[in-house]
């Protein structure tokens, strides 16, 4: 089983940048794919990028694309998500999760997730 932790999440105006790690312990998650998730206030939670586990291969939310981006460090064990060009509608608490197939992109393929990190977006 995967531990994981998040960080990074803060208070940030709109057009700002954010910076999400989420640190993985208890056994390497080099063999995982990796994926962010978010959730507002009164709403689902829902895919937001997910990364396979080389790095090599990313996929995004349309919602995201072009602002965020994925990437890991497999010999640090963290997963990073920047956020760019931040919008009041990036509002959420972000989780990582971790799966062991490429490809689905759905929350039921998603195994160990983490406690969240909130990330709040100013208008």
């Amino acid at each position: 089983q995967v531990q994981l932790v998040e960080s990074g999440g803060g208070l940030v105006q709109a057009g700002g940048s954010l910076r999400l790690s989420c640190t993985a312990s208890g056994r390497t998650f080099s063999g995982y794919t990796m994926g962010w998730f978010r959730q507002a206030p009164g709403k689902e939670r829902e895919f937001v990028a997910d990364i396979d586990w080389i790095g090599g291969r990313t996929y995004y939310a349309d919602s995201v694309k072009g602002r965020f981006t994925i990437s890991r460090n497999n010999a640090k064990n963290i997963l990073y998500l920047q956020m760019n060009s931040l919008k009041p509608e990036d509002t959420a608490v972000y989780y990582c999760a971790t799966s062991r197939i490429w490809g689905s992109h759905l929350q039921a393929d998603f195994g160990s997730w983490g406690q969240g990190t909130q990330v709040t977006v100013s208008s």
